[in-house]
C-alpha cells in the first residue's frame, strides 16, 4: 500500500496561507546516541502523554483543535475502562500559540519537565521543536503533517506514515513526493476532463496551486488557472470564467472563508461542477453553516483523505468514536484521526506492559507498525526508509461527498479505491 499523497497532506500552508514547512538541518549521528530506558514505575502511577496543539494560532482558535479533542476523548474512554494495565493515562496539553518559540516551550515543558512517555496527535503550525523531540527519542505518534517534520526526523510518526529516510533532511535531499490518485479518481470514476485551480496572488497559495496543476496535467486534464487578489478577491469573475470554460472539477489553494465566497459566487453565476474538491481539514460537520449561501456548490463538495469517514456509523470503530464524542458540538475528520492516534499509542503501550512502558519500548513498537490501521480507521500506514524516492506507488483513497440531509456520504470502500500513480517531486 503506497503512502498517502502529499498533495492531500499539505493542508495549512495553503488553506490557511501560513508557511509552516521549516526545513530542518541535518542532525549529527551523535544526537541520537543516548536513550531513555528508565522504566515507568511498576505500580498504579499514571502514564503521561503530551498533546501539542496550535489552539490559539493566528489563523483561528478552532483550526487545529480537532486532533487534540479526538485524542482526549479516546483517553477519557480508556481511563473509564481501567486504563492501560491498570494505569490511567494522564494527558498533558500545551498550546504553542502557532509560533516556533511557543512550540519549543511546549516541547521543553512536556518532554524535559513533565517527562511524557510519548507525544500524541501533535497539530502544530510551526513544529520548531521537532528536532528536540527526536534527539530525546520521544515517540511522536499520529501527528498531522502540516510541515515537513514527519518526513525529516526519526522518532516522529505522522498519521499517514512516511517513506522518506528521515535522517534530518526533509524527504530525499530536500524534496518530497506526492501522487496523483485524487485526480485519477475523478477522471476514472466521474469522467472529469477539465479542472480549475483557484489561488491567491500569495506565495504559499501560488506554490501549492502549481503543484496541483502539475498533478492534473500528468493525469491528462485540461487545466484552467484562476488567481485572485488576496486583499480584494473578485470571485464573481472567477465563477463566470469557470462557467465559460466548462470546468468539471474545482481545486483550490485558498482559505475556508474564501472557499465559501467562491462557492456563493459559483451559485450566483450558475457555474455547476461535478465536484468542488476539498480535503481532510475541511471534512467537518459544519458544512451546512459554512456554505449556507451556496446550496448547489455545497452539494457538490467532495473530500478525500486517508481515514474512514467519521459519518460511517455502520463501521464499529467509527460508532465507538461517535459514541465517545456525542457531547461535542461538531464532528470532523481530524477528530477521528486524533482518536486513531491515541489508539495507536495505547496499542504500543499495551505491547510494553509486561516489560515496562518506556519511550524506547513504545518507539520500537512504532517502528514495527507496518500496515497499522487503528482498527480499520486508517488506511494501512507504512514507515519505510527508502534510500531512493518511489517513481510510482499504489495508493488508496477515502472519498466522501456532502449531501444535505445526509451529511458526508462515503463513496466506496477506501481499501479498494486504489490506483498506481506517478510520484511527483516538489520542494517544500
Amino acid at each position: 500500500m503506497g503512502r498517502r499523497s502529499r498533495v492531500a497532506e499539505i493542508l495549512v500552508a495553503v488553506l490557511l496561507l501560513a508557511l509552516s514547512a521549516a526545513c530542518g538541518s541535518r542532525l549529527p549521528e551523535s544526537d541520537f546516541d543516548h536513550d531513555d530506558r528508565t522504566p515507568a514505575p511498576r505500580d498504579a502511577a499514571p502514564l503521561r502523554v503530551g498533546i501539542i496543539t496550535s489552539a490559539t494560532s493566528p489563523v483561528g482558535g478552532s483550526a487545529f483543535t480537532g486532533p487534540r479533542d479526538g485524542a482526549r476523548a479516546f483517553f477519557d474512554r480508556l481511563n473509564a475502562r481501567g486504563g492501560i494495565d491498570g494505569r490511567r493515562v494522564e494527558v498533558r496539553t500545551c498550546d504553542d500559540g502557532g509560533s516556533g518559540v511557543g512550540n519549543n516551550e511546549c516541547v521543553h515543558r512536556l518532554v524535559e519537565e513533565d517527562r511524557v512517555v510519548a507525544l500524541v496527535a501533535t497539530t502544530a503550525l510551526d513544529y520548531a521543536g521537532a528536532s528536540r523531540v527526536s534527539r530525546a527519542r520521544v515517540p511522536d505518534i499520529g501527528g498531522q503533517p502540516i510541515g515537513t517534520a514527519y518526513d525529516t526526523f526519526p522518532h516522529l510518526y505522522g498519521i499517514y506514515g512516511s517513506l522518506a529516510p528521515r535522517d534530518g533532511t526533509p524527504g530525499w535531499d530536500g524534496k518530497l513526493y506526492g501522487g496523483t490518485e485524487v485526480y485519477r479518481y475523478f477522471k476514472r470514476e466521474h469522467g472529469a476532463r477539465t479542472a480549475a485551480v483557484v489561488s491567491y496572488n500569495q506565495s504559499a497559495s501560488a506554490a501549492y496551486a502549481r503543484l496541483v496543476e502539475r498533478g492534473l496535467r500528468a493525469e491528462g486534464y485540461k487545466v484552467v488557472t484562476e488567481q485572485v487578489d488576496f486583499a480584494l478577491p473578485n470571485f464573481r469573475a472567477v465563477a463566470a470564467d469557470l462557467k465559460e470554460q466548462g470546468a468539471d472539477l474545482v481545486f483550490d489553494a485558498i482559505d475556508g472563508h474564501g472557499n465559501a465566497r467562491l462557492c456563493q459566487a459559483m451559485d450566483e453565476a450558475g457555474a455547476d461542477v461535478t465536484a468542488k474538491v476539498t480535503n481532510v481539514q475541511n471534512w467537518t460537520s459544519t458544512v451546512a453553516d459554512d456554505y449556507k449561501d451556496a446550496p448547489r456548490c455545497r452539494n457538490a463538495l467532495w473530500a478525500t483523505g486517508a481515514s474512514r469517514n467519521f459519518e460511517d456509523t455502520g463501521n464499529a470503530a467509527v460508532r465507538e468514536f461517535r459514541e465517545a464524542t456525542k457531547d461535542l458540538k461538531t464532528h470532523s475528520q481530524w477528530q477521528l484521526e486524533g482518536w486513531a492516534a491515541a489508539r495507536w499509542f495505547t496499542d504500543a503501550a499495551k505491547s510494553c506492559a509486561t516489560t515496562g512502558i518506556t519511550r524506547a519500548c513504545v518507539d520500537a513498537f512504532m517502528n514495527r507498525s507496518q500496515g497499522y490501521t487503528a482498527g480499520g480507521l486508517l488506511l494501512p500506514v507504512r514507515f519505510d526508509r527508502l534510500p531512493e524516492p518511489p517513481k510510482s506507488s499504489r495508493t488508496c483513497l477515502s472519498v466522501a461527498r456532502w449531501q444535505d440531509g445526509e451529511g458526508w456520504v462515503g463513496q466506496g470502500d477506501m481499501n479498494r479505491t486504489c490506483f498506481t500513480v506517478p510520484q511527483l517531486a516538489y520542494a517544500p
